[in-house]
């Protein structure tokens, strides 16, 4: 069963494209000093950046998509690192693409 927070999540377009960045972060990051792209995940300032935003604005977008389950954040020195959650985006694609 879907969940509100996976709702919310999908609601926003700057999530989406959050979300789309993260499927192939190295198309759509450059490398970063700390963290690789792939293994670690994307720092949240490089992901703020992108989306044109303040960093608090992007934690928000982050902190939500998180609660959804969609991505996992990994803390390397004092940044966290973003990357998708497949599993979880597999069974929530299941579910949407299921009858209600």
């Amino acid at each position: 069963m879907l969940d509100v927070d996976v709702i919310k999540a999908l609601a926003s377009e700057k999530r989406l494209l959050i979300l789309e960045w993260l499927r192939d972060p190295e198309a759509h990051f450059a490398p970063q000093q700390d963290g690789d792209l792939v293994r670690d995940g994307v720092c949240s300032l490089l992901i703020a950046r992108k989306l044109g935003v303040s960093q608090p604005t992007c934690g928000e977008h982050l902190k939500v998509l998180s609660r959804a389950g969609l991505i996992r954040g990994t803390k390397i020195k004092q940044w966290v690192f973003y990357r998708r959650d497949e599993g979880r985006i597999a069974e929530v694609k299941g579910l949407l693409s299921g009858d209600w």
